[in-house]
């Protein structure tokens, strides 16, 4: 038989989401968060300079790409809450996996250089000024513990406002490093420590970079959000006694924390579909949090009609599939 309407038991979506709850509170703590990087960031690039340091320099582009991601996370809070229409049935919710996908390059690419700059000196080291470099790392630890707790306020499911918040950590482990290079060149005089500690901040970059690219990817791509399996999922839904067969299914990420699922369902002679389906919203809800989703379901059909899966089919019993 044909699909059942939307009144009776066919295709039907369920949305559970509130959204935009915390934004206003997350603009807040990421504005406060930005007003420090960026303040430090200026003096921190003017030091650096004069202390001919290329960690401090690095930790200032670090600072840089800081403040970038979190210029994107409010543009893309803004944008993201603005209500689907016209040809954006989602509205603008990818917004901030754009900017994070952005963010996520600019680090290995600024790392990149940063890299190349720090093997040059690491191979002839220039005269470094070890106090100048102490003193602004640890300032640089206060100011990036300042603006990590700024971050740590904010709404971190956003892969935005996580991505921020990773930032931000890493350069506080990377002032961290810096103090103590500036610390060993005051000391010791040893002035390859400076290029040694920015290549910690290099290799903080790098994995940070790879990180974000690779969660936004997938989002982009539209897998399915980690953790979750749709194989496992369609197994536990043709799990049902009532199911016969679960096909066409689609799990993907709209955005950080909106995850989508959309199903073809078969329901055995007899059943009840709207009952199954409500069943199956049920699970999917309480046992994988996935609570937007779209599930056609139909009875079996008899043998003058055929339907067409798209992908694995996940059936109870070779003998009520058939």
């Amino acid at each position: 038989m044909g699909a059942h309407t939307h009144e009776g038991h066919g295709g039907h979506t369920h949305d559970g989401h509130t959204h935009g709850v915390t934004a206003g509170a997350d603009r807040r703590w990421l504005a406060l968060a930005l007003a420090l990087i960026c303040g430090f960031m200026v003096v921190e690039t003017a030091i650096g300079i004069l202390a001919r340091s290329v960690a401090l320099l690095s930790d200032a582009a670090h600072m840089l790409t800081d403040a970038a991601a979190i210029v994107l996370a409010l543009v893309a809070i803004r944008l993201s809450a603005r209500p689907a229409a016209g040809g954006y049935t989602y509205g603008l919710k990818r917004a901030e996996i754009l900017s994070a996908q952005a963010n996520g390059l600019s680090l290995l690419l600024l790392g990149a250089f940063l890299g190349y700059e720090s093997v040059m000196r690491l191979i002839d080291p220039p005269e470094v000024n070890g106090a100048l470099v102490l003193g602004t790392g640890l300032a640089g630890v206060a100011v990036n513990f300042a603006a990590a707790w700024c971050l740590s306020r904010a709404n971190r499911t956003s892969l935005n406002v996580e991505g921020a918040f990773q930032h931000v950590l890493n350069d506080l482990y990377a002032f961290i490093g810096t103090a103590i290079s500036g610390l060993v060149v005051l000391t010791t005089g040893f002035a390859r420590a400076d290029a040694i500690a920015s290549l910690v901040v290099v290799a903080l970059m790098a994995t940070a970079g790879v990180r974000l690219v690779r969660a936004s990817g997938r989002i982009l791509l539209e897998a399915a959000p980690s953790g979750v399996e749709p194989d496992e999922v369609g197994d536990r839904l043709v799990a049902d006694p009532r199911v016969a067969e679960v096909h066409d299914l689609h799990v993907w990420q709209i955005t950080s924390g909106e995850v989508s699922l959309s199903c073809h369902v078969l329901v055995a002679p007899g059943g009840d579909c709207h009952a199954v389906r409500e069943r199956l919203e049920q699970v999917l809800r309480e046992e994988y949090g996935i609570t937007h989703t779209t599930l056609q379901v139909d009875h079996v059909p008899d043998q003058r009609h055929c339907v067409t899966a798209h992908g694995r089919v996940h059936r109870a019993a070779p003998a009520i599939a058939e």
